[in-house]
């Protein structure tokens, strides 16, 4: 938390000159004992802790390695002119299928895995680097 509680304040902070932001951060008992089972079970734990987040009123983005590479050129494009959007991080063992095919987009920032806090870090990093490509602000270059 030390090393990545600095950088997510920083993200956040800097990300709200362009949008508002909420992190709600979903990990709970269930899903902590869910990763000691199985992998499918572990799938099952995230799928039921995020379905309250699938509405309607959002664009939904999930991380998943298997999914399409983006460059920061696809992504601001991904930003752009939404109002609403959640994206989900899954655990160790990834998400179901299922849940990955019901939200609008897949997408992956490569084929390596990366802690939580990590994989945090960097999709902050890319939602400014996206909301700056989108209003021209030089931080891109």
């Amino acid at each position: 938390d030390k090393l990545y509680s600095p950088l997510i304040e920083h993200y956040t902070k800097i990300i709200k000159s362009y949008s508002k932001l909420d992190i709600v951060d979903i990990f709970d008992n269930k899903i902590s004992k869910a990763q000691d089972v199985s992998p499918d079970v572990a799938k099952q734990s995230y799928t039921n802790a995020f379905s309250p987040y699938m509405t309607k009123n959002t664009t939904t983005i999930v991380l998943d390695p298997s999914s399409k590479e983006v460059d920061s050129f696809d992504f601001a494009f991904l930003l752009k002119d939404r109002v609403d959007i959640t994206f989900f991080i899954g655990g160790a063992f990834g998400l179901e299928r299922g849940f990955v095919d019901q939200c609008n987009n897949a997408i992956s920032f490569g084929k390596i895995t990366l802690s939580h806090k990590l994989i945090k870090v960097v999709l902050l990093e890319q939602i400014f680097r996206g909301l700056s490509i989108n209003n021209n602000h030089p931080y891109h270059k």
